[in-house]
């Protein structure tokens, strides 16, 4: 399991955390959360107590927490570390103030996602407000909305064609991915120096229609053959990564330069109020310019 330390202050105490890049997963030290969230200061008897307390706790404490080695002065130490759900469970375990304003954003987010279960539509309205919050353009959200459609009936294809463990789904994005772009999602994410980020909301719009052509090219292809398992999926995601890879030479031939960037979508949102120029937003129309 590659891992990368990391401290963070939160609330001015110290907080160990781990980046878990083959998970894409942070987690985050028990001992410092539980610390953080009771100012005990015993922490190992506040954990033994709490777990008295929640017997459901203790009996998947072992499921939730995870002893992993964390870089210290004195050399790598096993400390006990949990991922945000795991977190998010030991919190519910605390009675305390500080820990009370995480319970009810736990309740709300509960409630929201039971609402989206009922009225899938809310997921997408959701989505839109939370890119209209970051700065996006709605040029720009109407663009990754429809990818997020082609991306869903791929996926759909996919499933039909018997794959259904997420590893497998991931594993033909790296194929697909990597046919067009040269990088596999991990090796993308890491060009544009992302971790936890999704790549699709950091690319560029050129990025973002190539990706979406390989993504719409691999679908067609999986309708007309019906791919059965993995091999054949793979196959026809590679042929579809294949189809934007050519599209990506030719716009860069006319361009003069590669269309795979480090740069992030989120580097061209404009402050509020800022007028914005010609060339500001290369994947942008300026419409006062173009007048």
């Amino acid at each position: 399991m590659a891992n990368e330390s990391i401290i963070k202050l939160f609330e001015g105490n110290k907080v160990r955390i781990l980046w878990n890049e083959t998970e894409e997963k942070y987690y985050f030290s028990v001992v410092d959360i539980i610390q953080v969230l009771t100012d005990t200061v015993n922490v190992n008897s506040y954990i033994k107590a709490m777990k008295s307390r929640d017997k459901e706790l203790a009996k998947g404490w072992l499921q939730i927490v995870t002893p992993l080695p964390f870089q210290t002065l004195g050399g790598k130490q096993k400390i006990n570390f949990a991922d945000l759900s795991g977190i998010f469970r030991i919190i519910q375990s605390i009675p305390s103030k500080k820990a009370e304003p995480i319970k009810r954003w736990l309740a709300e987010l509960g409630q929201m996602r039971i609402d989206q279960m009922i009225d899938p539509e809310l997921t997408f309205q959701m989505a839109v407000e939370d890119y209209r919050r970051q700065g996006y353009s709605d040029k720009w959200i109407n663009e990754r909305m429809r990818s997020i459609e082609m991306r869903k009936e791929l996926t759909d294809e996919w499933q039909r064609s018997g794959i259904t463990e997420h590893k497998d789904f991931a594993m033909l994005t790296n194929v697909l991915t990597q046919a067009w772009s040269g990088m596999t999602t991990g090796e993308y994410k890491k060009f544009k120096g992302l971790t936890k980020e999704n790549l699709r909301d950091n690319m560029t719009n050129v990025e973002l229609a190539l990706n979406t052509l390989a993504e719409v090219t691999a679908t067609e292809i999986s309708r007309q053959r019906n791919p059965k398992g993995m091999a054949q999926s793979k196959q026809t995601a590679r042929e579809g990564g294949e189809v934007a890879r050519n599209a990506r030479a030719d716009i860069e031939s006319r361009l003069g330069h590669s269309v795979v960037s480090p740069e992030r979508a989120s580097d061209y949102i404009v402050p509020e109020g800022k007028k914005t120029t010609k060339g500001e937003l290369p994947f942008e129309d300026n419409e006062e310019n173009d007048k």
